[in-house]
């Protein structure tokens, strides 16, 4: 009996360590971090809804402390909408690792916003990875699979 829920545990352990950086249509992720470069140095949030294997849109806010754009209070904040393109699949990657390229557009302050980026995300379990986006706006942190 012993040996057999020895067995059982590592099937589940082995289960639910098969962390999936990417799966398509319906996939959902979270990214939560810092916006180190672009329209000013603060943090950032951002939510992505899988189209399909290819696609996700989703949307974002950063809010910054330092270097914002023009110096103006008035854009402390960037509210955006965005688009990626992710080619986990295309170029055979990892289960645990997407790469995607990206665009943001939004608005600053009252003016209009627009950031490009290549991402990638690495996942340590189902739930848990990181992420970095580099690129005119880009920004570094922790993804949440939902």
């Amino acid at each position: 009996m012993k040996k057999l829920v020895f067995i059982m545990m590592m099937i589940f352990t082995g289960t639910a360590m098969n962390a999936q950086a990417w799966t398509g249509k319906g996939d959902q992720k979270i990214n939560a971090g810092l916006s180190v470069w672009g329209y000013g140095t603060g943090i950032t949030g951002t939510y992505d809804y899988g189209l399909n294997n290819l696609i996700s849109v989703g949307g974002g806010l950063n809010a910054y402390f330092d270097n914002y754009k023009d110096n103006d209070n008035d854009n402390r904040v960037f509210v955006f909408g965005r688009l990626n393109f992710h080619l986990k699949d295309a170029l055979q990657l990892p289960e645990k690792l997407d790469l995607y390229p990206g665009i943001d557009i939004g608005v600053v302050g009252s003016d209009f916003g627009l950031g490009a980026h290549i991402g990638a995300r690495y996942f340590f379990t189902d739930r848990i990875g990181v992420f970095a986006e580099v690129g005119n706006n880009g920004s570094l942190g922790v993804s949440i699979n939902l």
